[in-house]
């Protein structure tokens, strides 16, 4: 949806002119509208916007807020580059991309966002369909995979331990593009051998699959490919693991590859403004944590922690004013 379609199309649902949330000073309307991106409906991004959203439409005066479903974290960044968003969610690595303006974000250049708040780690998740026979990331030469959504992370990332495994991305796989949701179903219908995903855990659509299909699914191991990846984008790519017992079938630790994801904002998003986000965030802690079992490692310290892209000015301010430092 374009910026004056979503734009026009809150005017009209609310009833009233909209408050500009870049640059200059905002206009008398009665109510103030943002837009958080999220992603598709099976990850966690979704329940977690959703959830900020009720939580900042209720504790800010005049403020309605609404979640918007999109293809994850390029998407998101490209939105708030443009203004059609003001908050949104991204794993760090895209985040970095489209700071720099390289991989997938190329063809527009630079993006100027601005990180809001750390927020959790995601672990990238591989499953295969046993039948396939797959075992390792080296193992999925000719077979047919979901990479992830268009506008993902997901995607960026399947590519590269793809690569790091000795794989072509573009011609050892055929490939799909799916949403989580829809990779669990490709899979189940046996449409598609493995796919990718790199989200919170528990992923409510993995945490279905494997509850329903633990027999005839194999989590795959990625820790092996963590290093190289880490060392090649220092401060993006960490080793991680899927806990035992996280997921119906997995009687032990797996070794995967973790990433941290982040609230962003447009860089010239009013400072007064991202202030008042934080505080309605942070002085409602206790309900955040009730929105996803991931929202309860949101803490000032956590928030504040060091970002491959930098903290927006005003959250700079509003952790030193609550007694730490941002970065």
């Amino acid at each position: 949806m374009s910026q004056f379609s979503r734009r026009d199309l809150f005017a009209l649902m609310g009833g009233a002119a909209l408050v500009p949330m870049l640059g200059s000073a905002p206009s008398q309307a009665a109510t103030r509208y943002i837009v958080i991106g999220t992603g598709g409906t099976g990850g966690v991004f979704y329940p977690y916007g959703g959830g900020l959203a009720k939580l900042l439409s209720e504790k800010l005066p005049e403020m309605q807020a609404t979640a918007e479903v999109t293809g994850g974290s390029v998407d998101n960044v490209k939105l708030l580059a443009k203004g059609d968003a003001e908050i949104g969610f991204s794993t760090v690595d895209s985040a970095f991309d489209g700071f720099k303006g390289t991989d997938a974000y190329q063809d527009v250049g630079p993006q100027k966002v601005a990180t809001l708040a750390v927020l959790y780690p995601s672990v990238f998740h591989t499953v295969a369909s046993k039948s396939s026979g797959i075992k390792t990331i080296a193992d999925i030469k000719g077979k047919r995979a979901s990479v992830g959504s268009s506008g993902s992370s997901t995607e960026s990332i399947a590519d590269r331990v793809m690569a790091a495994a000795g794989l072509d991305p573009m011609k050892d796989v055929t490939r799909d593009n799916l949403g989580v949701a829809e990779s669990v179903g490709a899979l189940k219908d046996g449409k598609i051998d493995v796919f990718f995903w790199i989200g919170g855990v528990p992923t409510p659509a993995v945490k279905d699959l494997a509850s329903t299909n633990a027999a005839d699914i194999t989590f795959i191991n990625t820790g092996d490919l963590a290093g190289g990846l880490a060392e090649k984008y220092p401060g993006v790519y960490l080793p991680s693991s899927l806990k035992k017992g996280v997921y119906e079938g997995l009687a032990e630790d797996l070794p995967v590859l973790g990433v941290d994801n982040v609230l962003l904002v447009p860089e010239a998003l009013d400072g007064a403004l991202v202030k008042e986000i934080l505080a309605a965030i942070f002085d409602n802690l206790a309900e955040v944590a009730q929105i996803h079992p991931v929202a309860k490692r949101l803490t000032l310290e956590a928030a504040a922690a060091k970002s491959a892209v930098p903290h927006h000015p005003a959250a700079v301010e509003f952790y030193k004013s609550r007694g730490v430092t941002a970065g």
